[in-house]
Protein backbone atom coordinates (compact mmCIF):
# COMPACT_ATOMS: atom_id res chain seq x y z
CA UNK A 1 0.00 0.00 0.00
CA UNK A 2 1.51 3.42 -0.49
CA UNK A 3 1.26 5.62 2.30
CA UNK A 4 2.78 8.86 0.64
CA UNK A 5 1.20 11.73 -1.60
CA UNK A 6 3.12 14.15 -3.01
CA UNK A 7 2.00 17.52 -4.15
CA UNK A 8 4.94 18.19 -6.84
CA UNK A 9 3.86 21.40 -7.52
CA UNK A 10 4.31 22.65 -3.81
CA UNK A 11 7.10 20.38 -2.96
CA UNK A 12 10.46 22.47 -3.05
CA UNK A 13 12.34 19.83 -1.74
CA UNK A 14 13.63 20.91 1.58
CA UNK A 15 14.14 17.21 3.05
CA UNK A 16 12.63 18.14 6.24
CA UNK A 17 10.08 15.09 5.87
CA UNK A 18 12.71 13.10 4.97
CA UNK A 19 15.05 14.59 7.72
CA UNK A 20 12.26 14.12 10.43
CA UNK A 21 10.89 10.58 10.09
CA UNK A 22 12.38 8.48 13.22
CA UNK A 23 12.56 5.10 10.86
CA UNK A 24 13.32 6.63 7.66
CA UNK A 25 10.52 5.69 5.56
CA UNK A 26 11.42 8.06 3.14
CA UNK A 27 14.07 8.93 0.53
CA UNK A 28 14.39 11.72 -1.86
CA UNK A 29 13.52 10.92 -5.63
CA UNK A 30 13.57 12.60 -8.76
CA UNK A 31 10.52 14.70 -8.44
CA UNK A 32 10.83 15.05 -4.57
CA UNK A 33 10.44 12.44 -1.37
CA UNK A 34 9.13 8.99 -1.66
CA UNK A 35 8.29 6.43 0.04
CA UNK A 36 11.00 3.27 0.47
CA UNK A 37 9.54 -0.11 -0.42
CA UNK A 38 9.25 -2.28 2.65
CA UNK A 39 9.10 -0.26 5.48
CA UNK A 40 6.87 0.21 8.81
CA UNK A 41 5.59 3.67 8.98
CA UNK A 42 4.74 4.26 12.93
CA UNK A 43 2.34 6.59 11.84
CA UNK A 44 3.89 9.46 13.51
CA UNK A 45 2.73 11.82 11.42
CA UNK A 46 6.29 13.82 11.19
CA UNK A 47 6.76 14.02 7.45
CA UNK A 48 2.90 15.84 7.36
CA UNK A 49 3.24 18.10 10.18
CA UNK A 50 6.95 19.49 9.25
CA UNK A 51 6.28 20.40 5.97
CA UNK A 52 6.31 23.95 5.41
CA UNK A 53 4.29 23.79 2.10
CA UNK A 54 1.47 21.23 2.86
CA UNK A 55 2.71 19.22 0.07
CA UNK A 56 3.12 15.88 1.22
CA UNK A 57 0.65 13.35 2.72
CA UNK A 58 0.38 10.55 4.52
CA UNK A 59 -2.49 7.94 4.41
CA UNK A 60 -2.21 6.90 8.12
CA UNK A 61 -1.53 10.19 9.62
CA UNK A 62 -3.95 12.60 6.92
CA UNK A 63 -3.36 16.29 6.81
CA UNK A 64 -7.00 17.11 6.74
CA UNK A 65 -6.75 15.75 10.09
CA UNK A 66 -3.91 17.81 11.37
CA UNK A 67 -4.19 21.34 12.92
CA UNK A 68 -2.72 24.42 11.49
CA UNK A 69 -0.31 25.63 14.27
CA UNK A 70 0.45 29.49 12.69
CA UNK A 71 -2.06 31.40 15.06
CA UNK A 72 -0.97 28.92 17.78
CA UNK A 73 -0.10 31.51 20.85
CA UNK A 74 2.18 29.44 22.70
CA UNK A 75 3.17 29.41 26.37
CA UNK A 76 6.30 31.76 27.87
CA UNK A 77 8.96 30.70 29.83
CA UNK A 78 7.03 31.71 33.74
CA UNK A 79 3.50 30.71 32.27
CA UNK A 80 4.97 26.97 31.39
CA UNK A 81 6.58 27.19 34.34
CA UNK A 82 3.60 27.93 36.86
CA UNK A 83 1.22 25.52 34.81
CA UNK A 84 3.33 22.37 35.36
CA UNK A 85 3.81 23.24 38.83
CA UNK A 86 0.01 23.93 39.18
CA UNK A 87 -0.89 20.48 38.71
CA UNK A 88 -2.00 18.82 42.57
CA UNK A 89 -2.75 15.44 43.59
CA UNK A 90 -6.31 15.96 44.52
CA UNK A 91 -8.01 14.29 47.40
CA UNK A 92 -10.82 15.86 48.69
CA UNK A 93 -13.81 16.32 46.18
CA UNK A 94 -17.04 17.99 45.75
CA UNK A 95 -20.20 15.94 45.97
CA UNK A 96 -20.59 16.47 42.06
CA UNK A 97 -20.63 14.06 39.41
CA UNK A 98 -18.65 15.27 36.17
CA UNK A 99 -20.04 15.47 33.02
CA UNK A 100 -20.16 12.46 30.04
CA UNK A 101 -18.67 15.85 28.58
CA UNK A 102 -16.02 16.86 30.20
CA UNK A 103 -14.69 12.70 31.02
CA UNK A 104 -14.78 12.23 27.01
CA UNK A 105 -12.42 15.63 26.49
CA UNK A 106 -10.03 14.18 29.31
CA UNK A 107 -9.67 11.21 27.93
CA UNK A 108 -9.47 12.33 24.30
CA UNK A 109 -6.69 14.03 25.81
CA UNK A 110 -4.71 11.66 26.73
CA UNK A 111 -5.13 9.61 24.08
CA UNK A 112 -2.66 11.97 21.99
CA UNK A 113 0.01 11.57 24.47
CA UNK A 114 3.65 10.10 23.18
CA UNK A 115 4.15 6.61 23.53
CA UNK A 116 6.68 4.01 22.90
CA UNK A 117 7.26 4.00 19.15
CA UNK A 118 3.92 5.64 18.44
CA UNK A 119 2.80 2.29 20.04
CA UNK A 120 -0.30 3.66 21.79
CA UNK A 121 -2.46 0.65 22.62
CA UNK A 122 -3.98 2.31 25.61
CA UNK A 123 -8.08 2.25 26.04
CA UNK A 124 -9.96 3.57 28.76
CA UNK A 125 -12.77 2.50 31.28
CA UNK A 126 -15.12 5.78 32.67
CA UNK A 127 -16.35 4.92 35.82
CA UNK A 128 -19.27 7.09 36.88
CA UNK A 129 -21.54 4.73 38.94
CA UNK A 130 -21.26 6.03 42.05
CA UNK A 131 -22.38 3.13 43.82
CA UNK A 132 -19.71 0.60 42.49
CA UNK A 133 -16.43 3.36 43.37
CA UNK A 134 -18.53 2.67 47.09
CA UNK A 135 -18.07 -1.12 46.36
CA UNK A 136 -14.87 -0.89 44.98
CA UNK A 137 -13.90 0.78 48.02
CA UNK A 138 -14.76 -2.17 50.14
CA UNK A 139 -13.30 -4.52 48.47
CA UNK A 140 -10.02 -2.55 47.65
CA UNK A 141 -9.96 -2.38 51.72
CA UNK A 142 -10.67 -6.23 52.30
CA UNK A 143 -7.80 -7.08 50.22
CA UNK A 144 -5.20 -5.05 51.52
CA UNK A 145 -6.30 -6.21 54.71
CA UNK A 146 -4.84 -9.76 53.63
CA UNK A 147 -1.99 -8.24 51.70
CA UNK A 148 1.47 -8.42 52.56
CA UNK A 149 1.89 -4.96 51.84
CA UNK A 150 -0.86 -4.07 54.57
CA UNK A 151 1.50 -1.83 56.88
CA UNK A 152 1.93 0.27 54.29
CA UNK A 153 -1.68 1.46 54.21
CA UNK A 154 -2.72 0.14 57.77
CA UNK A 155 -4.06 3.96 58.34
CA UNK A 156 -6.08 3.38 55.44
CA UNK A 157 -7.75 0.39 56.46
CA UNK A 158 -8.15 1.82 59.95
CA UNK A 159 -10.14 4.94 58.83
CA UNK A 160 -12.24 3.19 56.99
CA UNK A 161 -13.31 0.66 59.68
CA UNK A 162 -13.80 3.04 62.17
CA UNK A 163 -14.70 6.37 60.58
CA UNK A 164 -16.18 5.00 57.05
CA UNK A 165 -13.68 7.59 55.35
CA UNK A 166 -12.65 6.44 51.49
CA UNK A 167 -9.01 6.35 51.76
CA UNK A 168 -9.14 4.40 48.35
CA UNK A 169 -11.04 7.35 45.91
CA UNK A 170 -11.26 9.85 48.63
CA UNK A 171 -14.43 10.85 47.73
CA UNK A 172 -14.09 11.54 44.21
CA UNK A 173 -17.13 10.60 42.22
CA UNK A 174 -15.68 9.29 38.89
CA UNK A 175 -12.44 6.58 38.06
CA UNK A 176 -10.73 6.78 34.84
CA UNK A 177 -9.14 3.30 34.68
CA UNK A 178 -6.24 2.56 31.51
CA UNK A 179 -6.47 -0.79 30.29
CA UNK A 180 -4.31 -2.85 27.99
CA UNK A 181 -3.32 -5.88 26.08
CA UNK A 182 -2.03 -8.54 28.77
CA UNK A 183 1.30 -9.21 26.21
CA UNK A 184 1.76 -5.78 25.42
CA UNK A 185 4.79 -4.51 26.68
CA UNK A 186 4.30 -0.78 26.51
CA UNK A 187 1.14 -0.73 28.62
CA UNK A 188 2.32 0.22 32.04
CA UNK A 189 4.89 2.96 30.55
CA UNK A 190 2.10 4.24 27.87
CA UNK A 191 -0.51 4.52 31.00
CA UNK A 192 1.49 6.49 32.42
CA UNK A 193 2.10 8.96 29.41
CA UNK A 194 -1.58 8.79 28.71
CA UNK A 195 -2.90 9.84 32.52
CA UNK A 196 -0.08 12.33 32.64
CA UNK A 197 -1.74 13.69 29.70
CA UNK A 198 -5.32 13.68 31.49
CA UNK A 199 -4.10 15.01 34.35
CA UNK A 200 -2.00 18.37 32.92
CA UNK A 201 -5.58 18.65 31.23
CA UNK A 202 -8.04 18.05 33.77
CA UNK A 203 -7.53 21.79 35.88
CA UNK A 204 -8.38 23.55 32.76
CA UNK A 205 -11.76 22.37 32.78
CA UNK A 206 -11.86 23.09 36.51
CA UNK A 207 -11.17 19.21 37.58
CA UNK A 208 -8.67 17.64 39.91
CA UNK A 209 -6.81 14.61 39.78
CA UNK A 210 -4.90 11.93 41.85
CA UNK A 211 -3.44 8.65 41.02
CA UNK A 212 -5.42 5.66 42.42
CA UNK A 213 -2.15 3.71 43.81
CA UNK A 214 -4.41 1.13 45.90
CA UNK A 215 -6.88 0.53 43.52
CA UNK A 216 -4.17 -0.11 40.94
CA UNK A 217 -2.43 -2.46 43.17
CA UNK A 218 -5.28 -4.28 43.98
CA UNK A 219 -6.49 -4.15 40.22
CA UNK A 220 -3.02 -6.01 39.36
CA UNK A 221 -3.03 -9.31 41.94
CA UNK A 222 -3.89 -12.47 39.73
CA UNK A 223 -7.48 -12.94 39.14
CA UNK A 224 -8.54 -9.65 40.97
CA UNK A 225 -11.95 -9.55 41.38
CA UNK A 226 -11.71 -5.55 40.19
CA UNK A 227 -11.20 -7.33 36.88
CA UNK A 228 -14.90 -8.90 36.87
CA UNK A 229 -16.53 -5.97 38.37
CA UNK A 230 -15.92 -3.56 36.02
CA UNK A 231 -16.23 -6.06 33.06
CA UNK A 232 -12.36 -5.72 31.98
CA UNK A 233 -12.04 -8.21 28.84
CA UNK A 234 -9.70 -11.24 30.19
CA UNK A 235 -7.07 -10.88 27.31
CA UNK A 236 -6.69 -7.52 29.23
CA UNK A 237 -4.97 -5.81 32.01
CA UNK A 238 -5.27 -2.59 34.39
CA UNK A 239 -2.26 -0.82 33.91
CA UNK A 240 -3.12 2.78 35.49
CA UNK A 241 -6.34 4.48 37.04
CA UNK A 242 -6.76 8.19 37.92
CA UNK A 243 -9.77 9.50 40.25
CA UNK A 244 -11.27 12.78 38.81
CA UNK A 245 -13.62 15.35 40.20
CA UNK A 246 -14.11 19.22 41.37
CA UNK A 247 -11.91 20.11 43.79
CA UNK A 248 -13.07 20.72 47.09
CA UNK A 249 -10.66 23.60 48.06
CA UNK A 250 -8.06 25.51 46.25
CA UNK A 251 -4.56 25.93 46.23
CA UNK A 252 -3.07 29.16 46.50
CA UNK A 253 0.79 28.91 46.38
CA UNK A 254 2.97 26.91 44.11
CA UNK A 255 4.80 23.99 46.62
CA UNK A 256 8.79 23.75 46.12
CA UNK A 257 10.18 20.27 45.73
CA UNK A 258 13.67 18.48 46.92
CA UNK A 259 16.48 20.65 45.30
CA UNK A 260 17.69 19.73 42.37
CA UNK A 261 19.62 17.07 41.94
CA UNK A 262 22.04 16.29 38.65
CA UNK A 263 25.35 15.36 37.05
CA UNK A 264 26.13 17.48 33.80
CA UNK A 265 28.61 15.09 31.23
CA UNK A 266 30.58 17.32 28.59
Amino acid sequence: MNLITLNEEKCIKCKLCIKACPVNVLRMGENGPEEIANTNCIACGHCVAICPNAAIDNKKTPLSQQIELKDFPKLNQQQAEYFLRSRRSIRNYKDESVSREKLTKLIDIARLAPTASNSQGISFVVVQNKQLLEKTVEISIQMIEVSPLRHLVEKAIVSYRKEGMDSIFRGAPNLIIAISNKDFKYGRDNAVSCLTYLELYAPSLGLGSCWAGIFEHCASIDDSPMLKLFNIPEEKKVVGAVMIGYPKYTFKRLVDKNSLDATFIV
